[in-house]
């Protein structure tokens, strides 16, 4: 089965801007979206915000995968075991193995 191409176009997300430290303790306050008063304006933005932390959430889970590959390289004299790496990541044994292994293809293959 041929891998997807790791060139792809990524989408690019809309900006995740960072508010002021008082609209962030308002519990109702979520990227000035309660604010506005156009539904389709609320729509566009909230669909931009939705991409973003989907493409933030994929992005973050690759390095999770490289991170994992690596501490569990057998070349290194500190490497971790998969069920060190679940406890640290708070995942499952069984993932653990699985994010390593996507770590290992997403580095090319070069670690066993």
């Amino acid at each position: 089965m041929a891998q997807p191409e790791r060139n792809e176009r990524r989408l690019r997300p809309a900006p995740l801007l960072f508010e002021p430290s008082a609209a962030v303790a308002d519990p109702e306050h979520f990227f000035d979206l309660e604010s506005m008063e156009d539904p389709r304006e609320m729509l566009s933005r909230a669909t931009e915000l939705t991409l973003a932390f989907r493409a933030a959430t994929d992005r973050a889970a690759e390095f999770q995968a490289i991170a994992a590959a690596q501490l569990a390289d057998p070349r290194r004299f500190d490497r971790l075991t998969t069920a060190d790496i679940a406890q640290r990541a708070e995942w499952t044994e069984d993932y653990a193995k699985k994010m390593v292994e996507f770590g290992r293809s997403l580095l090319g293959g070069s670690a066993p």
